[in-house]
């Protein structure tokens, strides 16, 4: 089966493996360009609760404020509702499970997954890397 996948050529903001490998850790680049997931309570963004902003760490567009975190108890930050236009997403069919990953709209980087078991309002609950964020205080 094709990679349902985006091509990340797409996105507005492009680079060139060389390019993101020197602007990414090792860590960073294996989650957000090789589709990786941090092991789950490894992110100090988790319990982050500082009002401001969390954004791609690839390319510094804002994708949520901290209204929009809660503690889901999963080991990674979650939020309900991201910032209007800020993520695209894509069917990912890995690990025989069929899930929506969330990328940034920007630079196609992946950022983590959505599932349908959050809170109100939206009932969403997007699941993401720490190490794919970077936080900016108000």
């Amino acid at each position: 089966m094709a990679d349902p996948r985006p091509n990340f050529d797409q996105f507005p903001v492009t680079r060139t493996e060389e390019e993101w490998r020197a602007r990414l850790t090792p860590e960073q680049y294996a989650v957000m360009r090789e589709h990786g997931t941090e092991p789950p309570g490894s992110c100090a963004l988790e319990n982050e609760k500082r009002p401001g902003v969390f954004a791609c760490a690839g390319c510094d567009q804002p994708l949520f404020a901290t209204r929009q975190k809660f503690s889901s108890g999963t080991g990674w930050p979650s939020f309900f509702d991201p910032l209007d236009g800020a993520i695209a997403t894509s069917v990912d069919h890995s690990y025989g499970m069929i899930r929506t990953e969330v990328h940034c709209s920007r630079c196609g980087s992946h950022l983590g997954h959505v599932f349908p078991d959050g809170p109100p309002p939206t009932g969403l609950r997007y699941c993401i890397n720490g190490v794919a964020l970077t936080f900016f205080p108000k």
